[in-house]
């Protein structure tokens, strides 16, 4: 961790853990603006496979939100979706072989995310970003997510008609939003108190509590056949969540599994490309 990110974080702790003395509910507040804000932008130069997309857009939430196309009419569609401060340039190398395949190719910006508007981002929006994606696109068979993008998927593809015949490719998918937030509160070194306000906070704004975003809980609800990607090094999406699901063996998934490549090196791995590609 540099420098200043150390200050940031330094500054972020004693300012919440100072309004906790006063009001534990502010406290959460404060902390789940930090929980859906996007604080670093992707970095990587635009590949050249997004001069010829297609560009659209659709509106989620008062944000106009970017939408990528290619090979239009293609046989079948497929849409990838990024991971939580990333964005659809990071994907290229998933891009350009499933082109090369002949299908039509949808990636899409999330809210707050790259040339995307918006400040926040939460699993809600990014659903509905899928909804208004597939509404205007669609119908999409074949969707693809790392992280953040994995979760948003299962919750969409749970609550529309679909059937075996769709596919899932799940990289580093954030399994359990449970963790989520208590790596956010280990980070902050935030008290139970304050994680108990944070988890009514989400319960009265989404209506069900945190642990409904689940993916092991969204697959009892999922008919797509599914190709899940993890490894065993993961340390924002960790393997242990992963477990229960990897020893009940469901029909429906297939379990890839690797080492030494962590959260965000595991989608640029060649093998890992080859597989997904290969699966949709």
């Amino acid at each position: 961790m540099k420098l200043a990110q150390k200050l940031a974080l330094n500054y972020l702790r004693a300012k919440l853990n100072f309004t906790a003395v006063f009001s534990k509910r502010k406290a959460a507040e404060m902390a789940f603006e930090i929980f859906s804000t996007p604080f670093r932008k992707s970095k990587k130069k635009v590949p050249p496979i997004f001069d010829k997309a297609d560009r659209n857009f659709v509106q989620v939430q008062g944000n106009r939100v970017v939408v990528y196309r290619w090979n239009l009419g293609g046989i079948r569609r497929v849409i990838v979706c990024h991971g939580f401060e990333s964005s659809a340039r990071n994907f290229d190398r998933y891009i350009v072989p499933l082109i090369k395949k002949g299908y039509e190719v949808i990636a899409v910006d999330a809210p707050a995310h790259g040339a995307s508007e918006g400040r926040q981002i939460n699993l809600p929006m990014y659903v509905q970003t899928l909804s208004e994606v597939y509404n205007h696109f669609g119908p999409i068979q074949s969707f693809m997510g790392h992280s953040f993008g994995g979760l948003a998927i299962a919750h969409f593809l749970e609550n529309i008609h679909h059937d075996d015949s769709y596919r899932i490719a799940l990289i580093a998918p954030a399994t359990e939003s449970v963790t989520a937030m208590e790596t956010l509160f280990d980070l902050l070194q935030l008290d139970e108190g304050v994680k108990e306000e944070f988890e009514k906070l989400i319960e009265e704004k989404a209506g069900v509590p945190l642990s409904h975003f689940s993916i092991p809980r969204a697959l009892n609800n999922i008919h797509a056949k599914v190709l899940w990607v993890h490894d065993e090094d993961d340390d924002v999406t960790p393997i242990r969540d992963v477990k229960p699901l990897i020893k009940a063996k469901p029909e429906h998934i297939e379990f890839m599994l690797t080492r030494e490549l962590g959260h965000r090196k595991i989608y640029r791995d060649n093998k890992v490309v080859r597989k997904v590609v290969e699966f949709l």
